[in-house]
């Protein structure tokens, strides 16, 4: 387990976290409402060399990142209601693209990611840290 206690933080720590990642890898990343889900996925579309600005893809459900070492495909499961929405959307195709996949909320729907899921559990403390620990969804 590790802390961030800045959003610079977790920012550089997402970055670290790019440069273990290859094509074909998922990164699902699990927390409530303001644990720092978006500003990891910066710090990691931005260790890839993107330089296109990273907002989170509440409203569009996916966003992606095409100029960097390898495609990043951010995704948002926050608004979407059953497995078929999110299949509805393409999940499917994009797990087949030679790129990275990003999930925020992504243990909403966990039987969709794929085995080697690489899962983040993000916890808001009360000092205003965040505790990020990398382990299998319960």
């Amino acid at each position: 387990m590790i802390t961030l206690h800045t959003a610079d933080e977790a920012h550089a720590w997402g970055m670290q976290l790019s440069l273990t990642l290859a094509a074909g890898d998922v990164i699902a990343l699990c927390g409530n409402l303001g644990a720092g889900k978006t500003q990891i996925t910066r710090g990691i579309v931005a260790g890839m060399g993107s330089e296109t600005e990273v907002t989170s893809p509440t409203f569009t459900l996916v966003h992606e990142y095409l100029d960097g070492r390898l495609p990043v495909f951010h995704f948002d499961f926050y608004r979407m209601e059953t497995a078929a929405e999110v299949i509805g959307i393409g999940w499917d195709e994009f797990l087949s693209e030679p790129g990275v996949i990003i999930v925020e909320w992504a243990d909403m729907f966990p039987d969709l990611l794929p085995l080697g899921t690489r899962w983040f559990h993000i916890e808001a403390q009360p000092d205003g840290s965040r505790q990020v620990e990398e382990r299998p969804i319960a």
